[in-house]
């Protein structure tokens, strides 16, 4: 065996950590703003602010005629003319919380990312490999929030609500960033590996990485597909489990031509999706746990295995929760935090596995 160089090997150790820190607490911030724009979404919130004033908008309106001027300007958009024709500015008021408190936090989150890169960049000692991939992380970010106007565009004119493609490439967006961000975390803050010197791969050991990869798409797709699920309000139909309307496959599961509109816009196809989905994540994750245990894992490794089954578990039930109870915005919200942990835990395993090499030996 021969100890392997860190990801950034020519990176000091005191400026390692100081990053790792950094983007770990980053990452916290990240979860929060997609429960955040969750319960925006829960609550139909979404639409309540109908302009886009990146600087000037992070002051609320602060006096009675601000405030009935951008209750004027809702009530000019399809959502209050169709669907919450009579609110009352008292009414309004609640929903532009949630609206502004999810921009507010955006804004937060972009600076709390550009000024400490800034101050790193200026004080120096980050690698060329790591600022680029710095950088792109920032330019993702930048690229999040104006993803996040083009989703909000889309329900000002014509709809009552915003597009689902959109909202779904917003949570996806937002979950690619947010991997990427414990990824180097957990690349920084981790140290050197063992890794195999010589001699071919153990194809167990492949097998298990091959997996836990296989289950990071899986949940992911899963957490996305949530995001249609969530655009059409479906979660609200079918209030049932394990049947949908007595039966496995409701009807119309295939009603839209061509057949690709079923999986993005037919609420029973877009919900018997997220639930098959959701199972198999779930025998996922208990087959890798299954296949973890055979092999001493160290560290990092071995929590992230352990906690694998029981975020699986909990998850499925504040999804099945979520459903019989029809969509109450505090479990929905808690559903929504607990994709982000479940992808979580998935994406530091596999990180482990990858960098692990000769530290995983079979048990026994």
């Amino acid at each position: 065996m021969n100890a392997s160089a860190p990801p950034f090997p020519d990176l000091a150790s005191g400026r390692r950590r100081a990053v790792g820190w950094w983007l770990a607490i980053w990452a916290g911030m990240l979860l929060l703003i997609v429960v955040i724009g969750g319960v925006t979404r829960l609550t139909e919130s979404g639409l309540s602010i109908t302009e886009w004033a990146p600087v000037t908008g992070i002051v609320p309106p602060l006096s009675e005629s601000a405030w009935q001027r951008a209750f004027e300007g809702y009530q000019r958009i399809p959502e209050y003319q169709l669907v919450h024709r009579g609110m009352t500015l008292p009414e309004f008021k609640r929903i532009y919380f949630w609206e502004y408190l999810h921009r507010l936090w955006a804004r937060l989150v972009g600076l709390a990312f550009a000024v400490p890169l800034v101050v790193f960049l200026v004080r120096g000692g980050l690698t060329r490999r790591l600022t680029w991939r710095l950088v792109l992380l920032l330019a993702l970010t930048g690229a999040q929030g104006a993803l996040g106007w083009f989703m909000v565009a889309s329900g000002l004119s014509q709809r009552t609500d915003v597009s689902q493609y959109r909202l779904a490439a917003h949570l996806a967006l937002a979950l690619v960033i947010y991997v990427a961000t414990i990824w180097t975390a957990a690349d920084l803050l981790g140290g050197p590996t063992d890794r195999r010197a010589d001699g071919p791969p153990d194809r167990r050991i492949e097998g298990l990485r091959t997996l836990a990869g296989a289950l990071v798409g899986l949940v992911f797709l899963t957490a996305v597909a949530g995001a249609f699920v969530a655009g059409l309000n479906a979660g609200k139909a079918y209030n049932s489990f394990p049947l949908m309307a007595g039966r496995l496959v409701p009807i119309g599961y295939g009603a839209l031509s061509p057949w690709w509109r079923n999986l993005f816009e037919n609420v029973p196809a877009v919900q018997f999706n997220h639930r098959l989905l959701a199972i198999l994540s779930l025998i996922g994750a208990m087959a890798v746990w299954g296949r973890g245990i055979a092999f001493r894992l160290e560290g990092r490794a071995q929590l992230m295995l352990m906690l694998l089954p029981f975020a699986a578990l909990v998850q499925v039930a504040l999804g099945i929760t979520t459903l019989l109870l029809a969509v109450p915005v505090g479990i929905g919200a808690l559903h929504q935090a607990g994709a982000v942990l479940l992808l979580t835990v998935s994406v530091l395993l596999f990180h482990e596995l990858v960098g692990s090499g000769s530290k995983l030996e079979v048990a026994g």
